[in-house]
């Protein structure tokens, strides 16, 4: 089950991100970078942006914490 904090819900409405792509960013990606606390980090491109969640997982919930898009395609993209 994929939950989304306040947080993550404000600021997906305030950058006009779907959370149809959340989840998706969430279910395909076959491999999570971490960042330095140690959440996951999904990536998915997005037309010409890429699309970063920030969540980490409690049990069978992964608990959204933030998501947003980035046109840094050469700073995040992972080969």
């Amino acid at each position: 089950m994929i939950v989304f904090t306040k947080h993550a819900l404000e600021r997906i409405q305030q950058r006009n991100i779907r959370k149809e792509y959340v989840k998706k960013a969430i279910e395909t990606s076959r491999r999570f970078l971490r960042d330095r606390y140690g959440h996951k980090i999904a990536q998915m491109k997005i037309d010409k942006k890429l699309l970063r969640v920030v969540f980490r997982r409690d049990g069978e919930t992964i608990l959204v914490i933030t998501a947003y898009l980035t046109s840094r395609l050469d700073k995040y993209e992972q080969p």
